[in-house]
């Protein structure tokens, strides 16, 4: 096993620790925040898909969030008038969601800017690099996946 002290061991570290400090994953996408944007696609994939609304558990599920908390953001979404709720008429208990039109487009905004952001790092690494990258950081998931189920 690696020394923890080891060079490699500890520029391993202050890559991790530069990447978190970017804080890229806390930026707000075209105005919405991170956890915003992925119910938002979430819907918009779903109705694509299937053509129809969700369930709070669907998204729920989807996510692998807890459904207090995407009700939470369904709240802001829907007071922003991006998402509409309507009662199930088969299920009177259960609400459906879908996108209003102001949603659909900003969830074109917003997946637009996403990829952009996605394809400058492509242009920035290059083709091969953007590749090597992509296949380190799942196996980087792999591997934290392991030890965080050990």
């Amino acid at each position: 096993m690696a020394d923890f002290e080891s060079g490699t061991a500890q520029k391993l570290l202050q890559s991790f620790m530069k990447f978190r400090k970017t804080g890229w994953h806390d930026k707000k996408i075209a105005g919405f925040n991170p956890s915003e944007f992925r119910v938002i696609a979430t819907i918009q994939r779903y109705a694509n898909d299937n053509n129809t609304e969700m369930k709070v558990s669907e998204i729920s599920q989807l996510l692998q969030v807890t459904p207090p908390t995407i009700t939470q953001i369904i709240n802001i979404l829907e007071k922003d008038q991006l998402i509409e709720r309507t009662v199930d008429p088969e299920d009177r208990r259960a609400v459906k969601i879908k996108l209003t039109p102001t949603g659909i487009e900003a969830a074109e905004n917003t997946r637009k800017a996403f990829g952009e952001t996605f394809l400058g790092l492509i242009d920035y690494l290059g083709e091969q690099e953007s590749e090597q990258l992509a296949e380190l950081l799942s196996k980087v998931h792999d591997y934290f996946n392991q030890v965080s189920h050990q």
